[in-house]
């Protein structure tokens, strides 16, 4: 660079040895006064420029060779600005969800298109894959609240793994709750049938159902995991007020399917759920399950809260719409949400959802907003 910036004088490389006449002299040096230590200022300034503080104002440099990634985005995502985008008319339709469990999410999305509702799901991802693969697929659906549990295996219900999962729940309606929106929670092994918002009617707090399937007064007797138990089937006209207390001095209400409104009662609710999980933690000897934890936060502040039991013709367990074909024929047309509980085993509950044609994946892809996973 030092010979650009002290050049000697130029000659004329022709025969003649005389020096270039003043026109000539003039013109050669304006055709080469890039070189000129003015022009490699100029030069040098203009690449600062453009390689520095177009970057700091926030417009891509030309030269830089990265691009954004599309990860650290989603890492930075908060719920508050997940929860603004999806909701539709103040509401959100929350589901939790790990990477085992996509096909699951898929399926109960495909069931929520035909419904209409899908636009204002919102994909808890319990790990980051989820999150990455949701967004990719639906951009902005999915959010994960730090810390995510570090396994990505299905855990088997009444593991510690499934407690972990299932103990964060509380916090995130809790939240989406304060910040002022109406919150329905799915498990993702249920299927909708029906538009389940005309039944959530009047202000109640939290919308619930009765997760009671086996009694000892019934319509029908059937076999239920290799033991005798009676299918509890509640009248058509049944009370929505909450059950009375079973042989544990608790309900025995779903934690897998709910409705609340932001208000003082449903945040009460919540806080309490988060109270007893932390009173009762999974151990070898006693393992827990979020499920008992919910009832009691919800016998515990039913004085103080406007509580409403779901009709279990619309939503009825999986230990009674699986188990009781006769109530099935009866309650025909009435079924809103399916849920597949009362059996355990990733691969079970997709065969009877696939008994029941019920499990959509294979055939309607195309209608899931993930597509083809």
């Amino acid at each position: 660079m030092s010979s650009f910036l002290h050049q000697r004088p130029l000659y004329s490389t022709l025969s003649d040895p005389s020096p270039l006449s003043p026109r000539q002299s003039s013109s050669s040096q304006r055709q080469i006064s890039l070189f000129s230590r003015t022009g490699l200022i100029a030069l040098l300034s203009l690449l600062l420029i453009l390689g520095v503080i177009l970057p700091w104002t926030g417009t891509p440099s030309i030269f830089s060779t990265t691009k954004p990634s599309s990860q650290t985005k989603w890492q930075q995502y908060t719920l508050s600005q997940a929860v603004s985008f999806v909701a539709r008319n103040n509401t959100v339709i929350v589901c939790a969800v790990s990477q085992p469990y996509l096909p699951f999410l898929s399926n109960w999305l495909i069931s929520i298109s035909r419904q209409k509702h899908q636009d204002k799901v919102l994909v808890i991802a319990e790990d980051y894959a989820t999150l990455y693969k949701v967004n990719e697929k639906w951009p902005g659906h999915a959010v994960l609240v730090p810390p995510a549990p570090d396994s990505q295996t299905a855990h088997k219900f009444g593991s510690q793994g499934f407690f972990n999962f299932t103990s964060r729940r509380p916090r995130h309606l809790l939240r989406i709750l304060e910040l002022g929106y109406n919150v329905m929670y799915n498990d993702v092994d249920m299927v909708w049938l029906q538009d389940p918002f005309p039944y959530f009617e009047g202000n109640h707090d939290v919308y619930f159902t009765d997760d009671m399937a086996a009694l000892c007064a019934s319509f029908c007797t059937i076999p239920l995991d290799h033991k005798q138990f009676d299918i509890y089937v509640k009248p058509p006209d049944h009370s929505h007020d909450l059950p009375p207390p079973g042989k544990k001095g608790r309900t025995y209400i779903c934690s897998c399917m709910m409705f609340m409104r932001p208000t003082d009662g449903a945040k009460l609710v919540m806080k309490k759920w988060i109270e007893e999980l932390q009173a009762q933690p999974w151990s070898k000897t006693k393992k827990s399950n979020d499920q008992p934890a919910f009832n009691w936060a919800l016998n515990k502040t039913a004085g103080q809260v406007d509580l409403y039991l779901l009709p279990q013709a619309a939503f009825p367990t999986g230990g009674l719409y699986f188990k009781n074909q006769t109530w099935v024929q009866e309650t025909k047309g009435k079924h809103v949400i399916i849920h597949n509980n009362y059996i355990t085993g990733f691969e079970k509950k997709i065969k009877r959802f696939h008994d029941y044609g019920l499990w959509l994946v294979d055939g309607h892809s195309s209608e899931s907003p993930l597509g083809k996973l």
